[in-house]
């Protein structure tokens, strides 16, 4: 009987042995390198974000203080540089409770300062400050009133109500000493005798002289809401 062979010695010879490829690990300086690449990438990602939310205020305050002459004969004093409502700012409402400074900022300020006994020209400041928001016309959504009380003494039932008219002035209490690290008078003035302007992010940056003329006071709030207009919007 015939046999067959299992096996083909002429294939066994021509094939060739196995070969196995060592792939060799990355070094340890190039692995660092590249991580550092991607460190840096992402910084400037993260930077290019917050120039780009930063650009609308930056170009509005350009705008108003730089690139339009018209708006360095203000009426009102500009505060230059701005000052920031500070974090710590110990406020409470009439009930005296806290309130965080920090629920102030979003909207344009008017800030009136008086005594809680308030006499004739702290009404007249309120009144003032009423007339300015209305004169803003369809603007004036992006004003808020405050008028920040700097004693304990009790407001006269009439003038609490007539400010809860709506829209309504926001009244608190905030103690003399510390307003008075944020905001400050004209030489010679007293904290109580000027309206005073708040930017959005809680920057003061205007000043009102005693007794200021409605009209004339309205034009450089004109001003302001036009050169924010592309950036800030009515309500926090």
């Amino acid at each position: 009987m015939s046999g067959s062979n299992s096996s083909n010695p002429a294939a066994a010879q021509d094939a060739e042995p196995l070969q196995l490829t060592v792939h060799a690990m990355p070094r340890a300086d190039v692995a660092a390198d590249e991580a550092r690449r991607r460190t840096a990438r992402g910084r400037a990602k993260m930077l290019l974000v917050l120039l780009a939310c930063a650009a609308p205020v930056v170009a509005s305050y350009l705008s108003f203080y730089v690139l339009r002459p018209e708006s360095r004969s203000n009426y009102a004093a500009l505060i230059e540089p701005s000052r920031a409502m500070p974090a710590a700012l110990p406020l409470t409402d009439l009930e005296g409770r806290a309130v965080s400074a920090a629920s102030l900022k979003g909207q344009w300020l008017l800030i009136v300062v008086g005594h809680g006994a308030c006499d004739r020209e702290c009404e007249q400041r309120l009144f003032t400050q009423r007339q300015l928001r209305e004169m803003a016309g369809r603007e004036r959504e992006r004003i808020d009133k405050l008028w920040l009380v700097t004693d304990d003494a009790p407001i006269a039932p009439a003038l609490r109500a007539a400010l809860e008219v709506a829209p309504a002035t926001q009244v608190l209490r905030v103690p003399a000493p510390a307003l008075q690290q944020w905001l400050a008078p004209a030489g010679g003035e007293s904290l109580e005798s000027h309206l005073y302007v708040v930017d959005p992010m809680g920057q003061w940056m205007m000043r009102a002289p005693p007794r200021a003329d409605p009209a004339k006071f309205k034009r450089d709030i004109d001003k302001l809401l036009r050169a924010s207009s592309f950036w800030d919007r009515p309500g926090r």
